[in-house]
C-alpha cells in the first residue's frame, strides 16, 4: 500500500496549525515518526486512519482519495491502527476480543478469526493469558493486545502510536521484530517512537518539527 501526502495542512479553530504544508510519500516498508509534543504527529496518524479530514491538501491511498467516503471505508478495512492509549474491553479475553475486531475488520470466517486471533496472541507473547479477563492485565499486557488488535485482518497500512511503551526489553525487541516481519511482507509500518528506537529499527525516518 502506497501513502501520498501532498500540501496537507490541518487548521483547529484558535489554535496554531496542527500541520502546515506536508507533502511527502510513505511507500511499504517500517517508516519511523519522530517529532516533539506538539509537532502535530497524533493529527498526521489521524488523518491517514480517515479519523478527521484535512483542511486543505490531499491524501492518497494506491492513488484514491481519502476524502471519498468509500475509499475511506474501503482503507479501513486494510488499517490497522493502536493510538497512544488503548483500553480493549475488560470483560472479554485476549481470543474473544481479537474475534470481535476481526469481525469489525470484515474477517467473516469464524474459523479464520480464531486461528488467527491464536497465532497473534501467541507472537505477542500473551499465550499463558489467553483465557483470562483483559480487565486483570497490567498496562504492558493490555499494550501486547493492542498491538494484536493492530495486526488483525492483515492489514496493507500499520500506524502505531509509540507499541513498545510499558513494555520491558524483551518484549519491545519481539514487538520491534513481528512490525518488521509484517512490513517484509509488503505492509506499509508507520511507527511514532523515538530516535534510539528508530535507528533500530526503521527502513526510513520522517521528523516532524516544530
Amino acid at each position: 500500500m502506497y501513502v501520498s501526502i501532498d500540501h496537507v495542512t490541518k487548521d483547529f479553530r484558535g489554535k496554531p496549525a496542527a500541520l502546515d504544508d506536508v507533502t511527502i510519500d510513505l511507500p511499504t516498508g517500517m517508516i519511523g515518526l519522530l517529532g516533539s509534543n506538539g509537532a502535530g504527529k497524533t493529527t498526521l496518524m489521524r488523518i491517514l486512519c480517515g479519523i478527521v479530514q484535512p483542511t486543505r491538501g490531499t491524501v492518497r491511498v494506491d492513488g484514491r482519495d481519502l476524502a471519498d467516503r468509500r475509499v475511506r471505508q474501503a482503507v479501513r478495512k486494510a488499517l490497522g491502527y493502536l493510538p497512544q492509549h488503548v483500553d480493549p474491553y475488560p470483560n472479554l479475553t485476549p481470543l474473544e476480543f481479537l474475534d470481535y475486531v476481526g469481525i469489525l475488520k470484515g474477517v467473516d470466517r469464524r474459523a479464520a478469526r480464531r486461528r488467527q486471533a491464536r497465532e497473534l496472541v501467541e507472537r505477542v507473547g500473551l499465550a499463558d493469558a489467553q483465557d483470562r479477563r483483559i480487565g486483570g492485565f497490567s498496562g504492558g499486557m493490555r499494550r501486547r493486545v493492542g498491538i494484536a488488535q493492530a495486526l488483525m485482518g492483515d492489514p496493507e497500512l500499520i500506524i502505531v502510536d509509540e507499541p513498545t511503551a510499558g513494555l520491558d526489553e524483551e518484549s519491545t525487541a519481539a514487538v520491534l521484530e513481528l512490525l518488521r516481519k509484517t512490513a517484509q511482507e509488503g505492509a506499509a509500518v508507520l511507527v511514532v517512537t523515538h530516535e534510539e528506537e528508530a535507528a533500530r529499527f526503521a527502513d526510513r525516518v520522517l521528523t516532524m518539527n516544530a
